[in-house]
């Protein structure tokens, strides 16, 4: 597979079918990963892959934590500005009408959003951390491996969803993990094969268009 093909075929899959992949495949996929650029070579990130038992576990734990709440733990900046308010709130309701949940109904969109603490059924939970003293062009290293990572997934036929939504249960996750000090969580991934048969996996994202967000002078 071209890197132009797992580019486009790559997307956030929110819906999972039980079967959990090969041991051997997860272990690839997090490890050719590494093969990310990071400044210095620091290799800022470190990797736990959950499944079966230990992963329930996990869940049923976070399911009777608290959020934390603070700066940190946001995925996104307060008071968004365009064109970036426009563009998220463009791709939840493109989500929500994907499922049929109206905007009146506050409710189904609730649920909906609690199936991020579930992974959203995927089989397995991968979790990047990251030392907390780390700066901001570390937190860079750490999307690039994500990318690799997904790429890598689409790859071996598999699907993911990546989510700064673990972020909110740093310090739960720090202890169920067996983190040490002083890592945390800096992205969740849902990880496995896509439920093709599920209205929400419809959902395609668009792109801003070249001549919004591109320059090329000098050429």
């Amino acid at each position: 597979m071209e890197v132009t093909q797992a580019l486009r075929a790559r997307r956030s899959v929110r819906a999972f079918l039980p079967d959990a992949p090969p041991a051997a495949t997860v272990q690839t996929i997090l490890q050719e990963a590494a093969q990310a650029a990071s400044g210095g070579n620091l290799q800022p990130w470190r990797v736990v892959a959950l499944t079966g038992a230990p992963l329930q576990e996990l869940l049923a734990v976070v399911a009777q934590a608290q959020p934390e709440e603070g700066p940190d733990n946001q995925s996104y900046p307060p008071g968004l500005w365009e064109p970036y308010r426009t563009r998220r709130f463009a791709n939840g309701e493109d989500l929500y009408r994907s499922i049929g949940i109206p905007r009146e109904d506050k409710a189904g969109r609730l649920q909906q959003l609690a199936k991020n603490a579930e992974l959203f059924g995927a089989p397995v939970g991968i979790f990047v951390c990251v030392d907390e003293r780390m700066g901001q062009p570390q937190w860079a290293d750490l999307g690039i491996y994500l990318q690799s990572l997904m790429l890598l997934a689409v790859q071996h036929g598999l699907a993911t969803c990546a989510q700064g939504f673990w972020r909110r249960y740093a310090g739960t996750l720090q202890q169920q993990l067996r983190l040490p000090e002083p890592y945390r969580v800096a992205f969740g991934v849902a990880l496995g094969y896509e439920d093709a048969a599920a209205p929400i996996n419809t959902l395609r994202s668009s792109r801003a268009p070249w001549a919004e967000w591109g320059e090329m002078r000098g050429f």
